[in-house]
């Protein structure tokens, strides 16, 4: 090993503990409220309960270890049929993706999440300009009927549309926001575009009636269908072996 190298593996093993005992002492100021899960390497995602959310929210924002003052975004995610087989790429499968399937059934067990509190979760990116570090924070709706976590807009004044955005795409509901109303879809609009049991055709159509001399709304004419999954093939360009011979 040439010295170049060591020295990049030993920047890289301290860094690596640095960020260690920093995620440890971030778990420690927020009283234990929040718990580390998995994310890709360099990066940190926290999770905490939905009793939580708010406190442990304030405690990122304020405490003087952590500072984390703008909030870049906020998602809702929903992880219906989640780790399920469907979702294997490698060939296709026999129904699609579960994004084209039909709901079986209007409720949804709860177990069928692998043990996860919800089917609904929220996550929040945090970039704290005084110590230069990025941060994930994520929370599980405790209902999947009526999906609902405490706005966060009191601590950020940035989530305002990005909760309204949730609310409209998701219909996750966020207690205390000042105007939780729908954002991008049409008025009148019934149903939650990005929740994976929608139908990708919608439930409604619109056009001009010039009889009417406006626009009306019927149901959709489409024939619901299930998408066509994508399938990654075996190529030999991208061996390990000859990546590591062309490099050489």
């Amino acid at each position: 090993m040439s010295a170049q190298s060591a020295d990049s593996e030993l920047d890289a093993q301290s860094s690596s503990a640095n960020l260690e005992s920093w995620v440890a002492r971030l778990i420690e100021l927020t009283s234990g409220a929040a718990r580390r899960v998995a994310a890709l390497p360099g990066d940190v995602c926290i999770e905490c309960d939905p009793s939580a959310w708010l406190a442990v929210a304030t405690a990122l924002r304020d405490h003087p270890a952590l500072r984390f003052e703008v909030l870049i975004d906020l998602a809702g995610v929903d992880y219906l049929q989640f780790g399920e087989s469907e979702w294997k790429t490698q060939r296709a499968t026999g129904s699609g993706f579960s994004r084209g399937r039909h709901a079986q059934s209007e409720t949804v067990d709860v177990a069928a999440f692998g043990g996860r509190p919800g089917r609904f979760a929220v996550t929040v990116q945090l970039l704290s300009i005084t110590h230069n570090r990025r941060l994930t924070l994520r929370s599980f709706c405790a209902d999947h009927d009526e999906p609902m976590l405490d706005s966060l807009v009191s601590v950020w004044a940035s989530a305002n549309w990005f909760e309204r955005e949730a609310f409209d795409l998701f219909g996750i509901l966020f207690r205390g926001h000042p105007d939780l109303r729908r954002l991008l879809t049409d008025y009148g609009f019934i149903g939650h575009p990005f929740r994976k049991d929608f139908p990708l055709i919608g439930n409604v159509e619109v056009r001009y009636d010039p009889r009417k001399q406006r626009v009306v709304y019927e149901p959709v004419s489409i024939e619901p269908r299930v998408l066509v999954p994508r399938v990654i093939r075996e190529d030999n360009r991208y061996d390990p072996a000859l990546i590591e011979q062309r490099n050489g």
